[in-house]
Order: structure tokens, then C-alpha cells, then sequence
């Protein structure tokens, strides 16, 4: 006879089983959707430098170093070389125009000025000489033309009374004839002496002249040679400080050869150097500030130079106002370059983080401040201080801005 076997009613172990397989497989499910697979790197959120994005006031300037200089520098060359005799004032020393800075000797030179001298003076001679001879044929031939005037007009007179007597018939034709050939031939004498008379005034008027004028020429070649004498004496080209000095008794200079400068300290410049990325935007008469034991002084550019070096370029600022009073050439100032007027835009703090994405993306902190994730971003202008931030995050986000060197190609930073 069966026997009818009744079901057990309640768990069963087998359930517990089957219910933890349904458990985990849920879970890993819920895992699997929700876990995020981005690179993830883990640091402490202390180490971290962390600024936040705000709307301010965009001052748009750089700041840049620069060295004190004196506003201008007059070089001096050698007109004339020659060895040096003697070092009149030093290095460092204030001069006024035209002091005597160095003493120069030059042989050749004054060889040449003995030769300037000797032939002026032959020249002088030469021309008193000609003077003398053209004052002698002048006398001589005064002295021919009376006596041929007198004579020419001796002859005329007795040729018309001849010429009377022949018409009478008191005299024969041979009395009349001589008479009229040496009324000719006195006539013609005299016209000779005349136009030789008139000849030699020219020719004396003319060969004076020329040698007057040579005579000039070589006095102005010999003053020429004397003012070359006097630059062997170096002299100060304007008043000033004496910067460098380059000569020593005993050496040889050649013409042309620099051997000093003068700074003009009656007012002062700053060089400075700017990166190529600003060398658009810098031009004439941009403002500049320096501040010195907690006072502004003003300055302004002066000058822009096109040359682009080692990816800088050079600008000379100088004071449009007061000047610091303890200024000195060779000092070295912070100065605060404006490139445009203030205006309102989004910032963000400046740090390092530039430096490792040039600022084409950030770690962004979510609203809890537990997790950053790395965000696309564009900046504008930037200054010392801060960053113009163009599109990207918004107002009152948090940004990692301490360096990224260290994070690689992580998209996600958990904070322990």
C-alpha cells in the first residue's frame, strides 16, 4: 500500500542559495551600469592648489623687469689716431663739453704739418715773386707806352704841317712822304704798346688771382691739418658722467676707433625685454608703473624695438613724473605694463596647470568637492594674477590650478 509523502513547507537551504545567486547577479548588474571606466587617479585634496571662477574687473597688463640706464649715450670716437700721452680724467668722473679727456702724439701728423707749412711759405713766396715781376713789366711798359704816345703824337703833329707846307708847294713830295711814313709807323708803335699794355694788366689780374686762390686753398689746408692736430686732444662731447674709458698711456689708437661714451645722467630709462607673444600688442606711449616702498611712479614707452631675440624683444620706458630718488644707473625694477583699459570678464586665478595643457583644459570640482573631471576649456588674455576665461566652465566652479605633471592622461581625480 503507498504511502503518501507529504512536501515540507519553509525555506530549504537551496532557496538561501538560489536567493544570494539572484542577489550578486543584481548587483553586478547595477555595478556594471554604474560604474564610470575614466582613467581615475587618487590624491589627497590638501596637495592640491584649488581656485574658483568669479566675474571682476580685467586689468590688462604684464609685468616685465628692466635695468636703469641713463636716457641717452654719446659714444666717443677717435678723429685722429695716435698714442696716448697722457689720461686726463678717469672713469666714473662727471666732464663738461669740450674737457680734455686723453692726449694723443702722432709723428706722421706733424711730418705732414711741416710740409703744409713749407709749402704755404713757398707758395707765399712764389706769389710775391710774380707781384715783383708783374709790377716791373707794368712800370716798363708805362714807361714804353709815354714814349710812344709822345712820339705818336710828335709825328702827327709834323705830318699835318707838312701836309699843309706840300699843298702850298713850299716843300718837295720826298719832305711830305717821309713825313707821313713815320706818322705811320709811330701810330702803329703806339697801338702796339697800348694793346701790350692792356695784355700784361690782364695777365696780372688773372695769375694773381689764381694764385691768390691757391694761396687760400693751402691756408685752408694747413688750417685743416691744425684742427687734426688739435683732435689728438680727446675731448668730452657733451656734459655728463664719463662711463668707460678704453685707453692706457703707452697704447696706439687708431682713427675711428671707440674708445669711450658719456651718459648723459640728467634723466634716466628703463631697458626691458618682453616675450614675442605681446610684440602686437606693445607699442609707443603704453603706461607702465613701478611701486617703491609702497609709492606708484608713472612711466611710459618711449621706444619699440622690431628685433625679436631668443623669442624677446626690447622696449625703453621712460618717467613721465616723479622718479624715485635713490635711482642709479644699473638697478634693476618690476614694472607693470598696461596693455589695454580695465573691463569686466569672467577670471580665473592663475597657477601652474598652464604650463602642462596651455591652458586648454582643466580638472573641474563636481558640487560635492569629492571628484574633478578634466573639461575642455578656452582662456583669453591673461595677466600676472589672472586668466580671462572665453567658454568652458562657469561662475563659481572650483578649478584644480596646481600643476598637472604629475596626472598624465587621467580624465578623473578622486579626493581621498
Amino acid at each position: 500500500m503507498d504511502i503518501k509523502i507529504e512536501r515540507k513547507k519553509g525555506i530549504r537551504p537551496k532557496h538561501i542559495i538560489w536567493g544570494i545567486g539572484i542577489i550578486g547577479f543584481l548587483f553586478l548588474c547595477w555595478k556594471l551600469m554604474t560604474t564610470d571606466y575614466k582613467k581615475t587617479y587618487s590624491i589627497k585634496k590638501e596637495r592640491l592648489s584649488i581656485g574658483e571662477v568669479t566675474r571682476g574687473e580685467f586689468h590688462d597688463f604684464i609685468t616685465i623687469t628692466g635695468n636703469v640706464a641713463p636716457i641717452r649715450t654719446i659714444y666717443m670716437d677717435a678723429y685722429e689716431g695716435g698714442r696716448v700721452v697722457e689720461k686726463i680724467i678717469e672713469e666714473g668722473a662727471n666732464v663738461k663739453k669740450g674737457d680734455i679727456i686723453l692726449k694723443l702724439e702722432n709723428r706722421a701728423l706733424y711730418e705732414q704739418i711741416l710740409n703744409s707749412e713749407n709749402n704755404l711759405s713757398f707758395k707765399q713766396n712764389e706769389l710775391r715773386s710774380t707781384k715783383l715781376n708783374f709790377d716791373n713789366r707794368e712800370l716798363n711798359g708805362q714807361r714804353s707806352f709815354i714814349d710812344a704816345e709822345y712820339e705818336y703824337e710828335r709825328t702827327e703833329r709834323l705830318f699835318k704841317q707838312q701836309e699843309l707846307l706840300f699843298a702850298k708847294g713850299v716843300i718837295s713830295k720826298n719832305d711830305f712822304d717821309t713825313a707821313n711814313e713815320n706818322y705811320r709807323a709811330a701810330k702803329k708803335r703806339f697801338q702796339l704798346v697800348s694793346e701790350q699794355v692792356k695784355q700784361d694788366a690782364n695777365a696780372k689780374q688773372t695769375t694773381l688771382k689764381d694764385l691768390d686762390s691757391d694761396l687760400g686753398r693751402m691756408k685752408k689746408t694747413l688750417g685743416m691739418v691744425y684742427e687734426r692736430l688739435d683732435h689728438l686732444n680727446v675731448r668730452a662731447p657733451y656734459d655728463g658722467q664719463l662711463g668707460f674709458l678704453d685707453a692706457e698711456i703707452g697704447q696706439n689708437i687708431q682713427q675711428g676707433q671707440r674708445i669711450g661714451q658719456i651718459n648723459d645722467l640728467s634723466n634716466f630709462k628703463i631697458e626691458a625685454e618682453v616675450d614675442e607673444h605681446y610684440i602686437e600688442r606693445v607699442r609707443r606711449d603704453l603706461s607702465a608703473t613701478i611701486e617703491r616702498l609702497d609709492k606708484k611712479y608713472p612711466l611710459k614707452v618711449r621706444k619699440v624695438y622690431p628685433e625679436v631675440r631668443s623669442g624677446r624683444f626690447k622696449i625703453d620706458l621712460v618717467f613721465t613724473g616723479e622718479k624715485p630718488e635713490t635711482i642709479r644707473a644699473g638697478q634693476n625694477y618690476t614694472m607693470r605694463l598696461e596693455l589695454g583699459a580695465p573691463n569686466k570678464a569672467v577670471l580665473l586665478p592663475r597657477g601652474s596647470f598652464f604650463q602642462s595643457t596651455g591652458g586648454r583644459s582643466v580638472f573641474v570640482l563636481n558640487e560635492t568637492g569629492t571628484e574633478a573631471f578634466k573639461k575642455e576649456i578656452k582662456l583669453g588674455r591673461q595677466n600676472s594674477s589672472v586668466f580671462e576665461v572665453i567658454e568652458g566652465i562657469e561662475l563659481g566652479q572650483k578649478v584644480i590650478i596646481s600643476s598637472y605633471d604629475t596626472f598624465g592622461e587621467v580624465e578623473r581625480i578622486v579626493f581621498k
